[in-house]
């Protein structure tokens, strides 16, 4: 069964749910801290279900048509890695009714909703280890972790004696070759999907080495809706994550990697960008190729404004590597509050709350990105036609290439990027685009017009900028 088509269309926004928006102050915890103080690894800020449904117009008005959710199940953190119960929204955030109709708003406006799925492990709260540490080997979940020996001494300093992600004691490892919990896990992943979620982002997933269980875990998926997604975070390219075993598509972080070493660091040329974005192209079914997720900041990394800038007030090569994340094959996602500039390096400073203060915006970049998602919808190119290299110039910084859809409503467009920092005039060829010598081209961001000579268009770039080029 190849991903569910919707996904090659989809322009995803993540939202960490305590930052994103406060709706419903009764469920703040005695202890919330104040909106917009400095983020913490600890403590909680108030955001929620009821606050997202209140927000979903402004996402609505980005023009996105999916959200990835960080977990949202009953935990002890903020992050909500650490799992209490797998079958209840945490109460902090809402409860089930909240959930049912922030999907119903979603869905009527065209908008899918992904959850986050922590499998691997879960955290001190959840009731199985609760009993396993009051029970010890009389416990009817022993076999439900890896235990070295007794007692657990899960809050105590030491090593622990079992096995937890990365040796973090909050959150202990679970033994997915046991039925019970595989059988626990499965049901959790259909409830869920049942409920009217439409598809699964799954957390550390190399981390269940066991072969079986992903083929287990995406069976239970699409029976349960055979259109649901499922994504892997797997950092680095391997196609054995990839297919009717595991998942439809992973969590592209080698392809912001190539962005930011290209447009953030220029630590790469344009040669060797291309040859690096190329490559993933060749490395996944095509299918699968199109649905990639496609991140340029994450919960896990540091802003991209962060990343891009020196301190100063220029953006261009933010909105260099967004032009090239919204041109580029596979889903492009926006992490919560970059489209409006926010700053911040590794967690917590990536995690800050949403600042809804419109004062503060930077409106340009958020007028941009509105732009390139308006343009990725009204596009087929761009999110369904085969890509391909027109021109790389190493010395120059130029980087073009091709997007054409050859079927219904056939296209060509030309992606042409100048990451260097002074402007450049450039001959483009426009191999295999069927456009005709003499025909007026266009650039779909300035207006800006060419004509077409000698199979190529001489375009006039500014420093760090692009062009999406069109006859139509």
């Amino acid at each position: 069964m190849p991903p569910p088509d919707w996904i090659q269309d989809s322009i995803f926004y993540q939202i960490f749910p305590d930052r994103f928006a406060n709706g419903d102050p009764s469920l703040n915890p005695p202890n919330v801290q104040a909106w917009g103080s400095p983020p913490e690894l600890r403590g909680f800020m108030g955001g929620d279900l009821e606050g997202v449904i209140q927000k979903l117009d402004y996402l609505l008005d980005l023009g996105i048509n999916a959200i990835y959710f960080n977990p949202i199940f009953d935990a002890s953190s903020n992050h909500r890695y650490d799992t209490r119960d797998y079958f209840k929204i945490d109460p902090k955030l809402g409860d089930l009714k909240t959930f049912q109709r922030l999907l119903k708003r979603a869905h009527t406006a065209g908008v899918r909703v992904i959850l986050d799925g922590v499998f691997n492990h879960c955290g001190r709260g959840f009731f199985a280890f609760n009993d396993l540490a009051e029970n010890e080997d009389a416990s009817p979940y022993r076999n439900w972790f890896h235990v070295k020996d007794f007692p657990l001494n899960p809050f105590g300093e030491g090593e622990s004696n079992y096995s937890a992600w990365w040796d973090i004691k909050s959150l202990p490892k679970f033994n997915t070759r046991d039925p019970q919990v595989r059988k626990y896990l499965l049901d959790v992943a259909k409830y869920w999907i049942d409920q009217g979620a439409d598809g699964w982002r799954l957390d550390v997933p190399s981390e269940i080495d066991d072969d079986d269980f992903w083929a287990e875990f995406r069976s239970a998926v699409k029976s349960a809706n055979p259109y649901a997604y499922t994504l892997g975070e797997i950092w680095e390219v391997n196609p054995r994550w990839v297919g009717e075993k595991t998942f439809d598509a992973l969590m592209n972080y080698p392809f912001r990697k190539a962005a930011l070493d290209f447009f953030a660091t220029d630590a790469i040329s344009a040669t060797h960008f291309g040859d690096a974005v190329e490559h993933l192209l060749t490395v996944y079914p095509l299918p699968n190729l199109y649905a990639q997720f496609n991140p340029l900041g994450s919960h896990d990394t540091e802003r991209i404004l962060t990343l891009c800038s020196d301190g100063s007030d220029d953006f261009s090569r933010l909105k260099l590597a967004l032009l090239f994340q919204f041109t580029y094959v596979g889903a492009p996602s926006i992490y919560y509050g970059d489209e409006i500039g926010m700053t911040g390096g590794k967690d917590p400073e990536c995690r800050k709350a949403f600042n809804w203060n419109e004062n503060e915006w930077n409106v340009e970049l958020r007028d941009y990105v509105k732009l390139l998602v308006a343009l990725r919808k009204n596009h087929l190119a761009l999110r369904r036609g085969e890509f391909k290299r027109l021109h790389a110039h190493a010395h120059e910084n130029i980087y073009a290439f091709l997007r054409k859809h050859d079927h219904a409503d056939p296209e060509s467009l030309i992606v042409v990027l100048n990451n260097s920092d002074h402007a450049t005039t450039h001959d483009i060829p426009t191999t295999n685009t069927g456009w005709q010598n003499g025909i007026a081209v266009h650039d779909l961001l300035s207006g800006k017009r060419f004509v077409m000579e000698n199979h190529l268009v001489n375009v006039k770039l500014s420093a760090r900028s692009g062009m999406v080029l069109t006859t139509q």
